[in-house]
């Protein structure tokens, strides 16, 4: 659970988040750029939902981060700071990285269907559906996690003015509020983890059956497969994915698990060098990292993009030594 309970002890251990988060916003705003530009070599539809993957993951970094971490350590009397202004950024974080979560989930069944499904690709893997499938997903993510607004409660009011965020003690006692956690978390990560390992699974089948057909189609010559190359790409691509998501939130699973089993509620207190605060802490980092990748690793492996990236980056020195020249 990711809490507005701000200490200025924490703002040392923050700084270093800070620059990472400053570099991973920066990499995914020039992801964001190559890809718009639509100059990469893939379909409308894959670039559609690259662009709304990375699109997602940024804003994941500006809620969880900069509004929810840096504004509540920086910027401590703002309206941030506020028990409404902290239970809306909290929901931004929850509906920001369910988007970017499930539009993986999307995205991966979207390759799934071009690579398994032939009859049904015509239909389904086009730039309509993708879009239709991002719009529906932004609007579903918003709406589940509305609910998160009305669990926080003032943890302390000054002045007639409630401030910070402090999760109410029915959220742990409540059936309707330890069905709707369950639910949360049974649709992130479980099920998306499920969905990606199963698909990956099938798709990564399909691709060795081919595989084996060509080559006995081919006679085992000894010359290069181009296609059988591609093919061997993907696999290794899809097994990053799967193992990738599955180290970056089983933490995250393990300790909501642990929170269940021993009926210990999440971490209030003030040591900051006790397990349990180190434990959550590394949870919610991981989850955010999780949120980061999924660009890097679908689209840095495409050879254009790579070509594109190195264009973006040496267009500013281009430019510079155009100037001197003249």
């Amino acid at each position: 659970m990711l809490l507005k309970f701000i200490k200025s002890n924490g703002a040392g251990k923050d700084h270093q988040e800070d620059s990472a988060c400053s570099f991973t916003d920066s990499a995914n705003l020039m992801v964001i750029i190559i890809l718009s530009r639509g100059r990469c070599g893939l379909s409308r539809g894959i670039t559609s939902y690259l662009v709304a993957i990375a699109v997602s993951d940024f804003l994941v970094i500006i809620t969880a981060v900069i509004l929810n971490r840096i504004g509540g350590i920086y910027f401590r009397e703002s309206v941030l700071s506020t028990t409404r202004g902290c239970a809306a950024s909290t929901v931004l974080v929850y509906a920001t990285r369910d988007g970017s979560v499930w539009l993986t989930v999307a995205f991966t069944i979207d390759r799934f269907v071009a690579i398994c499904c032939q009859r049904l690709k015509t239909k389904y893997c086009t730039e309509k559906t993708a879009l239709s499938v991002i719009g529906l997903i932004c609007t579903l993510s918003c709406v589940k996690n509305i609910p998160f607004y009305f669990t926080y409660q003032p943890l302390y009011i000054l002045d007639g003015m409630p401030w910070f965020c402090d999760i109410k003690s029915s959220y742990y006692t409540s059936p309707a509020w330890q069905t709707y956690d369950w639910l949360d978390r049974i649709f992130t990560p479980f099920l998306p983890f499920l969905l990606i390992l199963l698909l990956n699974v099938l798709t990564i089948r399909h691709i060795v059956a081919a595989s084996r057909a060509r080559r006995k189609l081919r006679g085992y010559q000894s010359q290069e497969d181009l296609e059988m190359a591609n093919r061997k790409r993907s696999i290794v691509l899809l097994f990053a994915i799967s193992l990738s998501f599955l180290l970056l939130w089983v933490t995250y699973v393990g300790h909501f698990l642990y929170v269940q089993i021993t009926g210990e509620a999440y971490f209030t207190g003030l040591d900051f060098n006790d397990p349990q605060f180190i434990l959550q802490e590394t949870t919610n980092m991981l989850q955010l990292l999780s949120s980061c990748n999924n660009v890097f690793i679908y689209a840095v492996t495409q050879t254009k993009f790579r070509e594109q990236l190195k264009n973006v980056l040496r267009f500013p020195f281009t430019i510079f030594i155009a100037c001197i020249n003249r």
